[in-house]
């Protein structure tokens, strides 16, 4: 499990971007994989999960998680789905203690956020539709709504693709440069003519800035590269694609 400085600092909250290891999955899941959504035996997805939460010192029931689709949707948790049912959306804010909320990812960047005064975090799925759809606005807004004021909000970027890792085609830039012209920034030319290699960290750290969020800090991971830490969604495509693994990452208030 990683922790960053950053959110170690506001000291009523806990938190952790966990890695692959640690769990009981075994294969091309071995061995945190805590997705639901992949086609793991769902025993060990349940016991990772608890794991996952004891090393924050809490019952797995503690744990919520969203369907997560690459939206803009942010919603308010208050408690634990009933049923066990999860909404679409790709964001959650609130202002429970003991409540863990949790996102799950594998090359898409998992976004922490808590406010340093006051009692209110959130945490975004942000893959580079939902970053430039609007899933990290969504959250703030969500997160000022239940009495969060930017200028304390602190903001960490989990592991993800990083930029040498991450080609994309001829079409990809269009979006970004319609929505500000210097996200140019975010593109390299790659080896292949008219592709290019898109920094995801980088964009969703400014994009955060735009929004009013200076104090950004980022776990210095690649995804796709570090196989023996990180499950990947690109590396499992490059060699032909199949199910892979999910790891986590977790915020949540202090009792």
């Amino acid at each position: 499990m990683i922790t960053l400085s950053a959110l170690n600092e506001v000291n009523h909250i806990r938190h952790g971007f966990f890695t692959r290891e640690g769990g009981v999955s075994q294969g091309l899941y071995a061995s945190l994989n805590c997705g639901t959504g992949s086609s793991d035996d769902p025993a060990a997805v349940a016991e990772n999960r608890a794991r996952a939460m004891s090393m924050l010192d809490l019952a797995p029931t503690a744990l919520v998680t969203v369907h997560q689709q690459h939206t803009a949707t942010a919603v308010l948790v208050t408690a634990p789905w009933a049923d066990g049912a999860r909404p679409v959306a790709d964001a959650m804010v609130t202002t429970i203690p003991g409540l863990a909320l949790g996102i799950l990812t594998a090359d898409c960047a998992p976004v922490l956020f808590a406010d340093r005064r006051g009692g209110v975090v959130g945490a975004a799925h942000a893959g580079w539709k939902g970053a430039l759809g609007g899933a990290l606005d969504s959250t703030l807004d969500l997160m000022v709504a239940q009495g969060a004021k930017k200028k304390n909000i602190v903001a960490a970027i989990g592991p993800c693709i990083g930029h040498r890792s991450y080609e994309v085609g001829p079409d990809f830039p269009a979006p970004f440069l319609a929505e500000a012209d210097e996200n140019k920034d975010f593109f390299a030319p790659a080896r292949r003519a008219g592709h290019f290699l898109f920094d995801l960290p980088g964009y969703v750290s400014r994009k955060l800035a735009r929004l009013g969020v200076v104090d950004v800090t980022r776990v210095p991971a690649d995804t796709c590269r570090d196989e023996a830490r990180f499950f990947s969604y690109r590396r499992t495509t490059l060699r032909g694609g199949g199910d892979y693994g999910r790891q986590l990452t977790a915020i949540l208030l202090d009792r």
